[in-house]
């Protein structure tokens, strides 16, 4: 396991337990803020799950693509379904698996360019 690896080793479960914590707890829209408008939830969601992407694949950085993408794409799946089931005040999108999936997929090449010019 190289330096970086050993690194997102102790990241990712930290990051992905916050995440959980924070895609599944109570609900509540706020508008009050200058920042906030009509599709913030979606970039949250790209940006949230680049670093996801990013932090899992480099952790572990000889996965293969697919099952990668099969692991933070169930994920997703699974973190939306819950949002509906768990009737805490939010609610299951199909667009925010959508932005899940374009968000690790940027972590992914991010990590991959990152990795060929650095690591």
């Amino acid at each position: 396991m190289d330096k970086i690896s050993k690194i997102f080793s102790k990241i990712l479960p930290i990051y992905w337990a916050f995440l959980t914590y924070m895609l599944l707890k109570p609900g509540q829209e706020n508008h009050e803020y200058w920042f906030m408008f009509n599709g913030i939830d979606k970039v949250l969601h790209v940006s949230i799950f680049a670093a996801l992407g990013f932090s899992f694949v480099a952790t572990f950085p000889k996965i293969k693509f697919s099952y990668f993408f099969q692991i933070i794409l169930i994920y997703a799946f699974l973190t939306e379904i819950l949002q509906e089931e768990m009737g805490l005040g939010r609610s299951m999108e199909t667009l925010d698996i959508v932005a899940d999936a374009i968000g690790c997929l940027v972590g992914y090449y991010i990590y991959k360019v990152l990795a060929k010019h650095f690591f």
